[in-house]
C-alpha cells in the first residue's frame, strides 16, 4: 500500500466539512423552503427573470442562516 501524499489533521474546525454540509443542507433544505416562501408571502413572479431573482436573493440568506447554523455546531461538537 503506497503511503499518501498528504494528509490533514485539522485542529478546531473542520472547514471543509461546514463548507459540504452547508452546500448539501442549503440544496436540500433551501429549494422547498424558497418554493414555500414564495408560495406564502404571495410574490407576483411573471417572469423567468423575477423567479430567479426571487430565489437568489432568498436562497442567500438561506445560505447564510444554514452556514451559520452548520459553523456553530462544528465548533461546539469539537473532538
Amino acid at each position: 500500500m503506497p503511503e499518501p501524499v498528504e494528509t490533514h489533521d485539522p485542529e478546531g474546525v473542520d472547514y471543509g466539512w461546514v463548507m459540504q454540509t452547508t452546500f448539501v443542507v442549503t440544496i436540500v433544505a433551501g429549494a422547498p423552503l424558497v418554493a414555500l416562501v414564495a408560495l406564502a408571502v404571495g410574490v407576483s413572479l411573471p417572469t423567468w427573470g423575477a423567479r430567479v431573482s426571487f430565489a437568489v436573493r432568498v436562497g442567500a440568506l438561506v445560505w447564510f442562516v444554514v452556514a451559520v447554523g452548520v459553523f456553530l455546531y462544528a465548533k461546539r461538537n469539537q473532538e
